[in-house]
């Protein structure tokens, strides 16, 4: 139980410091004298989470501004995969693992290893690409990802063609006003 709460204080360590960073980033960077594919692709990072897929949308639309459609799309799409990735090996590898550890009850504990066969186990990597798609933050996507047990390349491959599609949406949506 000692380690439980050790990886726990860890996690929400990790957190915290994500989200000073993002604030950092946003809040010191130069956009307007050197946009380039180093901001798109933080930009996409932060693109992943709850906490600051707002400021990366407004990010990644002005960057569309001064650079090419594509290397705005495809930046972004790889640093918002390789965000997701790495809540994908934290959610996979942590929150997974905190969840059936905490959940006593049989049913619960049923209800979640029926993900791995059967039906759920094509249908929730289906919703979570869905939601990767959708401008709404990663998370629950990435967590029926992990929970499917979905191999790491086939992931990496659908977010980032999902996040290019979402990226695409959010960017030219904001062209359009």
């Amino acid at each position: 139980m000692r380690r439980y709460y050790r990886d726990l204080v860890i996690d929400i360590a990790i957190i915290v410091a994500v989200t000073i960073v993002t604030l950092y980033v946003v809040k010191t960077s130069s956009m307007h004298f050197a946009p380039n594919i180093f901001f798109v692709f933080i930009a996409g990072i932060f693109f992943t989470s709850a906490f600051t897929i707002a400021p990366s949308a407004i990010v990644l639309a002005h960057l569309s501004e001064v650079l090419p459609l594509h290397t705005v799309v495809i930046g972004g799409a790889l640093g918002a995969m390789f965000g997701d990735y790495i809540l994908f090996v934290f959610i996979r590898d942590r929150f997974t693992e905190h969840i059936m550890r905490a959940l006593k009850h049989a049913h619960i504990r049923f209800v979640l290893k029926s993900f791995h066969a059967g039906f759920l186990k094509w249908l929730s990597p289906l919703l979570g690409a869905a939601i990767i798609a959708s401008p709404l933050p990663d998370e629950f996507g990435i967590m029926l990802m992990g929970v499917s047990r979905m191999k790491t390349r086939f992931f990496l491959l659908i977010t980032f063609l999902m996040n290019m599609i979402g990226i695409l949406v959010v960017v030219g949506f904001s062209r359009l006003f």
